[in-house]
């Protein structure tokens, strides 16, 4: 069963960091392309980042290019999403996401960025 359990989430002052996690299981991490997802309230989910879990490669959303660092940790199944310099309009529920044929969602976790 593939399953993605994000954390990490919380309330920052902008120019703040917080750093999300994700665990995965159920699937064979390097085979396949995982990242994050967000939903700010009223908006449809954007896609904020995603790596290929086969080579590494990574994909940004232009508005967070610069400020957030998606990574992996292979062997602890982990993602995490690094995020520096946060603004208010980031806040949002970000979400673990995995494309193994079909797309598979984490529970979520609430960022709120506060001027």
């Amino acid at each position: 069963e593939v399953q993605l359990q994000a954390s990490g989430g919380g309330s920052v002052q902008a120019g703040g960091s917080l750093r999300l996690s994700c665990v995965a299981s159920g699937f064979n991490f390097e085979q396949y392309i995982i990242g994050w997802f967000r939903q700010a309230p009223g908006k449809e989910r954007e896609g904020v980042s995603c790596m290929d879990g086969y080579d590494g490669k990574t994909v940004y959303a232009d508005s967070v290019k610069g400020r957030f660092t998606i990574s992996s940790d292979h062997a602890k199944k982990m993602v995490y999403l690094q995020m520096i310099s946060l603004k208010p309009e980031d806040t949002a529920v970000y979400y673990c996401h995995a494309f193994i044929g079909v797309d598979y969602w984490g529970q979520g976790t609430e960022v709120t960025v506060f001027s």
